[in-house]
């Protein structure tokens, strides 16, 4: 069974591996560390992406790496547009994706009330 996607979809998945390359090795920005990026929304013009990235980092890290793709978002839009062939290139929003930091945390929670329950003992 063959499945197909949308063009939008393609250029999504074509615009995240191209941001996650230039993230990791052409990005100079010493605030920007780790981060993945888990999804690109488009909208059906492609005048503006949503960028989700996660990161690892807590705080005021995690501000510090927003701040840096924010500032540049302007080189990565420039290079979006030349590595990926499409007619408008993206204003890029970066949004912060803390889907594994709440992940993590109602695990953390399912286990401490499972330790911490009601023992079921005879009656």
């Amino acid at each position: 069974m063959s499945e197909r996607y949308s063009r939008s979809d393609r250029v999504s998945e074509a615009i995240r591996r191209e941001l996650a390359k230039l993230i990791a090795t052409e990005l100079k920005d010493p605030r920007v560390g780790m981060v993945s990026l888990t999804a690109v929304e488009l909208t059906a013009d492609y005048a503006h992406a949503k960028i989700y990235y996660s990161t690892l980092a807590e705080g005021d890290a995690q501000k510090l790496i927003h701040e840096g793709l924010v500032r540049a978002s302007g080189f990565l839009r420039r290079e979006i547009g030349r590595r990926v062939r499409i007619h408008t290139t993206p204003q890029l929003h970066f949004v912060h994706d803390q889907t594994m930091e709440r992940a993590d945390q109602l695990s953390r929670l399912i286990d401490k009330a499972l330790h911490s329950g009601p023992s079921t003992g005879e009656d």
